[in-house]
């Protein structure tokens, strides 16, 4: 974490990966996130991976650092209380994330009413307001087909939610895009993004969509190599398996020689009259390539190449499940700054990591927890709605609002 943004107050009502990961990213950087969730807890509650108490992984990984309040929205009281929440006073308040927008009043133009000079960011699916997830919008794209074992005829989808990611870290540029204007010019925004749009645009940045109209032939599968250029995996004399590349000239060059295959590339050079400084060469070449170079890696332990790699500087790593990572690789340990050892309640003892970027002007703190759903129901209350403690007691009674402490009678 860091306080580069203290001060700041930005409410989120979410669901799934790419707003809450917005929200956590802003409270990391030291903003006042405040999550409202329905009583009994919203669609992450118990979403997997779970502790074996039962409780979510997934909830406590997305949602450290912000605060929260459990609240019936179902009831025009409720909805009053996240309306108030939303368009509270302050400089540095009026900005609201959410993938939940709800016509009619959790939208800009209803919220917008109370507040003129609102900042709402709201993620949808595609552009036409379609529900869409990662594992939807990877198929329509086309991403599917190009992964997988090069011959394998089906599509194959992956693990890493990666146009969440993009999408989430683009709701806080468009966020703070929209904060400095309003700093400047005084007014608020509506700001849409839709998650199919993220993918599609990222196809086109990197050349995919240009491909797949000016060039005849469809890309494939090509299973672990590195399209364009060289990279492969190999299986090492120990069982381990290892990805090496070669994309640039030094990469290339420093590869070439550790391996002592100087002359079997130059053989392949001359027979096929090619240059394998190209790395376009170097990928339509990439299976002589890696006949070549198959039998040193299994002839060799990692252990008996790996120092030798590292010393000349190769870009390569060693093939690990997320429990040998874990075990084995320092970057995700406390050895690496950016993550400490936190006791979670119900969860357990693990690293946990606080914001990757690092602010010459600001130290790096420690991550906070994620809150218990509801933690701050009475902090939010009190501080942002400026609700006396008598108001509060009747809204606890009336079961329109609930905290770990006061348990709210089931809303009718």
């Amino acid at each position: 974490m860091t306080e580069i943004l203290k001060g700041m107050r930005v409410v989120e009502g979410s669901a799934f990966v790419a707003v809450p990961l917005a929200g956590m990213t802003l409270a990391q950087m030291g903003a006042d996130v405040i999550r409202f969730d329905r009583i009994g807890g919203g669609l992450d509650a118990g979403r997997w991976p779970l502790a074996p108490s039962g409780q979510s992984l997934f909830w406590a990984g997305l949602n450290k650092g912000k605060r929260s309040i459990a609240v019936d929205m179902k009831s025009p009281e409720g909805r009053e209380l996240v309306t108030r929440i939303i368009t509270a006073p302050g400089e540095d308040a009026g900005m609201f994330i959410t993938n939940l927008r709800v016509r009619g009043w959790m939208d800009h133009e209803t919220l917008s009413q109370h507040r003129e000079d609102l900042i709402m960011v709201t993620l949808t699916g595609d552009r036409h307001g379609r529900p869409q997830v990662d594992y939807t919008v990877n198929p329509a794209l086309g991403i599917p087909a190009m992964t997988g074992p090069e011959g394998y005829e089906d599509p194959v989808a992956h693990a890493l939610p990666a146009w969440d990611c993009m999408a989430g870290n683009l709701v806080v540029s468009s966020l703070l895009a929209a904060e400095r204007h309003r700093l400047r010019k005084g007014v608020g925004q509506d700001v849409e993004l839709a998650l199919k749009d993220v993918a599609a645009a990222t196809l086109g940045h990197l050349g995919m969509i240009g491909d797949a109209v000016v060039n005849a032939e469809e890309r494939g599968k090509s299973g672990n190599a590195l399209y364009g250029a060289y990279g492969q995996d190999f299986v090492c004399a120990d069982g381990k398996r290892v990805m090496v590349i070669g994309l640039t000239a030094r990469q290339w060059a420093g590869l070439v020689k550790a391996t002592g295959t100087e002359a079997e590339m130059a053989a392949l050079e001359a027979r096929t009259g090619r240059s394998l400084k190209d790395e376009g060469v170097r990928w339509e070449l990439r299976h002589e390539i890696t006949a070549i170079l198959t039998p040193w890696f299994a002839a060799r332990s990692v252990a008996e190449f790996g120092p030798m790699f590292d010393a000349a500087g190769l870009t390569w790593s060693q093939f690990r499940t997320v429990k040998e990572a874990v075990a084995e690789d320092p970057d995700l340990s406390t050895a690496n700054p950016m993550f400490s050892e936190l006791a979670q309640p119900g969860l357990g003892t693990f690293p946990v990591p606080g914001l990757p970027t690092q602010f010459s002007a600001q130290p790096r703190t420690a991550p906070a927890p994620a809150p218990v759903l509801g933690a701050h129901t009475e902090e939010i209350l009190g501080d942002v709605v400026r609700m006396s403690d008598t108001e509060i007691a009747q809204l606890f009674d009336a079961g329109v609002v609930q905290s770990p402490r006061y348990a709210a009678r089931p809303a009718a």
